[in-house]
């Protein structure tokens, strides 16, 4: 990063509504802006995590010695007014005992993109989500288009029906209908960033994405995980009017290319864009060539 430009950084406190006997949740939000660089004009960008790392291992990471691996300062260089948040059960939001699952997820960006667009005074937002954070981003899409300006779904699933991720993980299923959380360690993380193709994430990446992690504790919610095994498909592509882009890393167990295509065939949508990156896996903002999907996004969000 040019020393010429200076981000800026802010944490806020969303609070949102418990329901029934659940008491209040606080959700951790977090803010970049490059001052010198910031369009106003431009809708601000929130970035949506996915089911096992919270949203500055993902979206703001620091990797001693390795520059260049913040997607909020990248999107802030770009002029950007760049959002994050940590969902219920994850990071610095409140632990609960609720699962966080996809609808849980999307309450969540409910929340916080009336307190965004409180804060920013405009009307609609761009969102990126990944992995279970695109199924949070689509069905908050769904449940309000009126606040989604640009939509881009990254590692989304639809039925499911041939990933060999999703085939292993559905063993586990019974463990999460029992509890609301699931453990987690250095080596599992590691293993995300492994498991499709090897050598698309520099290990010391991964590795300071698994410490940050950690550093939150050694769990979080099965909700997710729950849903992408027994629930699926979650989405109604025909209910998305949003402008969309579906992308996907070339190497990535999670969904196959035909299962988001057809998701994608019948997206409601005059303005759609399908996408697939070459030499990149499941964590594509975290990869040796996660330049791709950054100006993928970017030219995404700048079009007409």
């Amino acid at each position: 990063m040019s020393e010429n430009f200076h981000i800026e950084g802010s944490s806020y406190t969303c609070i949102k509504q418990g329901e029934g006997n659940a008491g209040d949740v606080s959700l951790f939000v977090w803010r970049k802006q490059c001052q010198s660089k910031l369009d106003p004009s431009r809708p601000p960008v929130l970035l949506v995590h996915g089911s096992s790392m919270s949203a500055l291992p993902t979206y703001d990471l620091n990797v001693p010695g390795i520059p260049d691996y913040s997607f909020m300062d990248w999107l802030a260089l770009q002029g950007f007014d760049v959002w994050t948040l940590d969902h219920e059960g994850y990071g610095r939001s409140t632990i609960t005992q609720n699962n966080s699952d996809i609808a849980c997820g999307a309450k969540d960006l409910e929340v916080v993109s009336d307190f965004i667009l409180s804060k920013t005074q405009h009307k609609a937002l761009n969102i990126y989500g990944m992995s279970s954070g695109a199924l949070r981003s689509a069905l908050f899409a769904v449940n309000f288009p009126e606040r989604v300006a640009k939509l881009v779904l990254d590692g989304f699933v639809w039925t499911g029906e041939g990933s060999p991720t999703l085939s292993k993980r559905k063993e586990g299923a019974a463990s999460f209908k029992e509890s609301s959380r699931r453990p987690i360690n250095h080596e599992f993380i590691s293993n995300i960033f492994t498991r499709d193709k090897p050598g698309t994430t520099d290990p010391a990446v991964a590795s300071a994405c698994a410490t940050a992690q950690l550093s939150y504790g050694s769990s979080v919610p099965t909700g997710s995980y729950l849903d992408m095994t027994t629930n699926l498909p979650l989405i109604d592509p025909q209910k998305l009017k949003s402008s969309t882009l579906i992308i996907r890393g070339e190497h990535d167990g999670i969904a196959t290319v035909l299962d988001q295509l057809s998701f994608f065939e019948k997206i409601n949508s005059t303005c759609k864009q399908f996408s697939i990156l070459p030499n990149l896996a499941h964590v594509t903002p975290l990869g040796i060539h996660r330049n791709l999907l950054w100006n993928a996004v970017n030219n995404f969000f700048e079009s007409a």
